[in-house]
């Protein structure tokens, strides 16, 4: 049965909100040092991978899934961390929103598909948004940090591409969220050996595991019941969200400023991808 309205937009602000808080988390563990990147990923997915494999069941998570998306999955979790070592939580999460989006997209031109003149203006708008960011100068993100936000976009990216369809979207994230899960030890003991990263703090600790059991499996079981009773552009506009509200708990938790770079380039980036969005909604409706 289709939610009320009002039910529908809960729902989808809760989930909206989970998001937003994965960038809180994660920055609240990295600026005070309370955690490290890689044990924060290493926490966030296997308590994410344990909560799905409850809600769906153990048997059924270790059938699902892919080993592919796995690795864009962990390749997301494991570059998200590292940027927020260096990243103010707004400024990570508006490039993570916007390279994922790109990254979309460019798949698309890629498999031969052809953009209306909207979707294109869109896309030109996103992309100078994001020059505007990185551009040189006292207001521009740390290059390394962006550069790493930008791979965890390009994993969500692919990660999204091939989930795009899933009759049973939980279920095939439970088993993404398994298969990453294996992976990250095979990675995370090396990287925090050669790293030398020290234990996380119980505070460091209780981070990752709310981000990993509450932000992302609860987050993405919340976000799949709304999407079904979402159109495409809709749920790409509620997307549109994130950033903002990133940036708006950046402030509250963690003192951070909004600069003036941040708000313009949060403006090109949000309108060029609310643009794409309408324009692929009104061709396909």
């Amino acid at each position: 049965m289709m939610p009320s309205v009002l039910r529908l937009f809960l729902i989808t602000a809760l989930a909206m909100t989970a998001f937003a808080a994965n960038s809180v988390l994660a920055r609240l563990a990295m600026a005070t040092g309370e955690a490290g990147a890689w044990t924060f990923t290493l926490i966030r997915i296997l308590s994410g991978a344990l909560v799905l494999a409850l809600i769906v069941s153990p048997g059924r998570a270790m059938k699902a899934g892919s080993w592919a998306s796995g690795g864009a999955l962990l390749l997301y979790a494991a570059a998200f961390s590292l940027a927020y070592l260096t990243l103010a939580t707004g400024t990570g999460a508006l490039i993570l929103f916007a390279l994922v989006q790109i990254t979309m997209i460019g798949w698309g031109l890629a498999q031969g598909e052809r953009l209306s003149a909207p979707r294109w203006g869109g896309l030109i708008l996103a992309l100078l948004g994001l020059v505007w960011l990185l551009l040189p100068g006292i207001e521009a993100p740390p290059l390394a940090g962006a550069l790493l936000m930008s791979a965890a976009g390009v994993g969500w990216g692919i990660y999204s591409l091939r989930g795009r369809g899933a009759s049973q979207p939980t279920l095939l994230t439970a088993g993404n969220f398994a298969r990453a899960s294996f992976l990250a030890l095979l990675v995370a003991f090396p990287a925090l050996f050669l790293s030398g990263e020290a234990a996380p703090s119980l505070e460091g600790t209780a981070y990752a595991l709310a981000s990993g059991a509450i932000t992302s499996a609860l987050g993405y079981a919340i976000w799949y019941a709304a999407l079904r009773h979402l159109s495409a552009s809709l749920a790409a506009i509620a997307q549109l969200t994130v950033p903002a509200i990133a940036a708006f708990g950046g402030m509250i938790f963690l003192d951070e400023p909004l600069t003036v770079r941040f708000l313009i380039a949060t403006a090109l980036i949000l309108s060029g991808v609310a643009l794409a969005s309408l324009a692929r909604r009104r061709a396909t409706s």
